[in-house]
């Protein structure tokens, strides 16, 4: 699950994007998804994003968000990395 802060003031949609670090032409998927706000839209299950099954053995990932506004302007851009599973 994702939960997002900060995000930029007049937002409406925030683009997911996720490499494998370990394998990168594994294609994880990634997508849009639309905004409203930080009580309706801030939270969404990875599953919706990205596909489940992961090549063998723990991987590091790297998530990158963007936020665009109405008229498609990339308002901000947020990267983060995650090992997966973590044990």
């Amino acid at each position: 699950m994702f939960s997002l802060s900060g995000v930029p003031k007049g937002t409406t949609t925030l683009q997911f994007h996720m490499v494998d670090l370990d394998v990168p032409t594994y294609n994880h998927g990634g997508g849009d998804v639309a905004y409203k706000g930080p009580i309706l839209g801030a939270m969404w299950r990875s599953h919706q994003l990205f596909a489940a099954k992961s090549p063998s053995g723990s991987h590091s990932y790297q998530i990158t968000v963007t936020a665009f506004s109405a008229g498609n302007a990339k308002l901000a851009t947020a990267t983060f990395m995650r090992k997966f599973p973590e044990k």
